[in-house]
């Protein structure tokens, strides 16, 4: 039997997730958590095998949170389910110890198979990933700009071009409209770029975002 801990701020998630689940007959929801500290209290108590974490939820999150989990318990597998569907985001998140890969997009039929290879110890990542993984090993010196930002300005860097505006972007990391905004600028500011549409641009010539169809 496979334990596992949901992690998600959202209650329609959760449940939705939950009746994913019923039907695996060795997978059981022994605990949930709505936020980062939640989070790091189920893991303190232990007894169970894999958490299943949102990256954007209040309190702690994200990168950081991640690296907070691999910290007190090395051994645990986490899968990461989240809304981004960008691949070198997922890189930094491997990178800080996660074990999976899933956008909440695939979770209806990924799920499943997913929360069982990251328990039995294997890698959970899309075709994408790997191949961004592999060129990071490949070219590892490779100076780009956005490459010098920092986690947390990454993910904001990901929303802006993808469209999303400042107060959303606030809304769904759980930060103020002043910090992401701070964020913003500090962006521009590594990237040398002085408008959005640059950081569109750029990214999509760098393939984080997809080119626009007509």
């Amino acid at each position: 039997m496979i334990r596992i801990v949901i992690a998600d701020d959202h209650t329609i998630m959760r449940e939705g997730l939950k009746r994913i689940l019923d039907g695996a007959e060795d997978i059981e929801v022994v605990g949930e958590a709505v936020d980062g500290f939640e989070a790091l209290a189920q893991v303190r108590k232990g007894g169970f095998d894999l958490i299943l974490l949102d990256l954007s939820m209040p309190g702690r999150s994200g990168v950081d949170l991640i690296r907070q989990i691999k910290l007190e318990a090395p051994k645990l597998p986490i899968l990461i389910l989240t809304m981004h569907e960008e691949e070198q985001y997922a890189v930094r998140v491997i990178r800080a110890g996660a074990n999976g890969y899933l956008t909440k997009e695939s979770a209806g039929t990924q799920l499943v198979s997913a929360i069982r290879r990251v328990a039995s110890g294997r890698p959970y990542i899309s075709i994408e990933v790997a191949e961004q993984l592999a060129l990071n090993i490949m070219s590892p010196s490779e100076d780009l700009p956005h490459k010098h930002l920092s986690d947390r300005e990454f993910e904001v860097f990901s929303m802006l071009v993808s469209g999303r505006s400042i107060t959303d972007i606030a809304d769904i990391l759980h930060l103020s409209v002043k910090t992401v905004s701070t964020h913003k600028t500090h962006i521009l500011q590594k990237m040398r770029m002085v408008s959005l549409s640059e950081l569109v641009q750029y990214a999509v010539a760098h393939k984080i975002l997809a080119p626009f169809k007509n």
